[in-house]
């Protein structure tokens, strides 16, 4: 069953076609189009027990484990991607290919392998990552930056995963820290007394287009992957967003990289960034890990 979105336009459209080439040739496919959560809800009602293939990017990926979560089937759901979208982070980071004809060959040959899920106290899901503080302020800023960056180059071969790094450094001039506490599996491990800049709690490592927000992070290992960092000075701020764009900014002394299985963060208000959603604010949050959630097709 691979589900793509309805309002997809023609150069995804002859994508798809490339995709599904592939796989009618090992298997028979049934293509569904969806708009809204009703119509996803009506088409996991007849999936069965067939693989979901999930054509589109982080937010697909992120809106089809929502719905079978939400109807209690996603234990025994097995998916997979054809990375469709802008960003395609959690494709990146579970080493899922970016070339459609690869990703539908992995969608045929690859192993189903149970992979961890992030769940808050709501029962909202995040299947990748979430962070708040100056990373959700870098993703609403950074999303418009995608939008002009992407016109510069020639189809997805193009500057939008500049996005998220232009994002973080626009807000890096303007927000205060934050006085945040965060607990990690109980224990407190920032307090309000040491201002943060940003918390990042990663499932998946990915962030705005290839950013490596948590580049350890694994969907397979059964922990969250947590960073946390404190560079709130204005030079500090510089040098990490510097470091941030070369995935090396777990490396400066005022960051922490903590792993665990249960996340709380509360104090100031916040805003988070979930999957590339934002929403806020919120004084209080907390997250949990459910390990082995469900089942990817991976290399």
């Amino acid at each position: 069953m691979v589900i793509t979105n309805a309002d997809a336009g023609t150069s995804d459209e002859a994508t798809l076609a490339t995709a599904l080439a592939v796989l009618r040739e090992e298997a028979s496919v049934e293509v569904a189009k969806t708009s809204n959560p009703g119509e996803l809800d009506g088409v996991l009602h007849r999936a069965g027990g067939r693989t979901v293939v999930v054509a589109g990017g982080d937010g697909s990926i992120h809106a089809v484990v929502t719905a079978l979560h939400k109807r209690h089937e996603l234990a025994g759901s097995t998916l997979a991607l054809l990375p469709m979208g802008t960003g395609n982070d959690f494709a990146r980071g579970n080493d899922i290919p970016l070339d459609i004809e690869e990703a539908a060959r992995l969608v045929i040959t690859g192993e189903a392998r149970p992979i961890d899920l992030i769940i808050d106290e709501t029962g909202t899901v995040v299947v990748n990552n979430v962070h708040v503080g100056v990373g959700a302020q870098a993703s609403r800023k950074g999303a418009k930056w995608k939008t002009r960056l992407g016109s510069v180059g020639v189809g997805k071969v193009n500057l939008g995963k500049l996005g998220y790094p232009i994002g973080a450094l626009l807000s890096a001039f303007h927000p205060p820290s934050w006085r945040l506490r965060v607990e990690l599996d109980g224990k407190v491990v920032n307090d309000v007394d040491r201002p943060v800049l940003m918390v990042a709690i990663g499932n998946g490592g990915n962030v705005g287009g290839g950013t490596e927000l948590n580049p350890d992070a694994d969907t397979e290992d059964g922990r969250l992957d947590v960073m946390i960092s404190r560079a709130v000075e204005p030079m500090a701020k510089l040098a990490y967003v510097a470091k941030l764009r070369r995935g090396e900014h777990d490396e400066r002394d005022d960051v922490l990289t903590l792993r665990g299985k249960t996340v709380k963060v509360s104090g100031d208000e916040f805003w988070m960034s979930a999957d590339g959603e934002i929403s806020g604010p919120e004084r209080s949050r907390s997250w949990r890990l459910e390990p082995a959630a469900y089942c990817m097709i991976l290399p």
